[in-house]
């Protein structure tokens, strides 16, 4: 599986550790198999940083992940998927409970209802019911090292 990863720098060895707390999936390296959000992604960090865009490409073992190491995937935008969000959010889920987790982005279609449901200003099943209109996109939060050093290769990166 080709993946990608944008941002503002050329990542041939990614570190987690190097990764920041409570995001949607917890700490990992974080990266896509859709190169438009990647591109997308880098060019807002992009905007953000005033540096030169940069989106690297990966070689990435799925298969070997999901036959010798924990992986979850979230199919859709669903209670399960909200519940995981909302904890690594509020950094509530202490330990990452796998080594690579996949489903789809807390971003600007849906982040409102996220937001929303973790003020308590929105009832879960309405949450549901809004997330539910939409069609995830994809990430995938690589959490463990051993992972990135066995299943990850580097194959270049590009400006845009």
């Amino acid at each position: 599986m080709i993946i990608y990863h944008g941002g503002t720098s050329i990542i041939e060895h990614p570190i987690v550790a190097a990764g920041r707390e409570r995001l949607d999936f917890g700490k990992g390296f974080y990266v896509t198999d859709i190169k438009s959000q990647a591109e997308t992604w880098a060019d807002r960090m992009q905007r953000i940083r005033e540096e030169v865009g940069i989106v690297n490409v990966y070689d990435f073992d799925i298969s070997r992940v999901q036959s010798q190491f924990s992986y979850y995937c979230f199919e859709q935008y669903d209670n399960e998927w909200l519940q995981y969000i909302v904890a690594n959010r509020l950094g509530t889920l202490n330990v990452a409970k796998y080594d690579v987790i996949e489903g789809g982005v807390a971003n600007d279609r849906v982040i409102d209802v996220v937001e929303a449901y973790m003020a308590n200003l929105m009832p879960l099943e309405i949450a549901l019911r809004e997330l539910s209109r939409h069609q995830p996109n994809n990430q995938i939060c690589i959490a463990s090292q051993k992972v990135i050093d066995e299943c990850v290769s580097f194959i270049e990166s590009y400006k845009i």
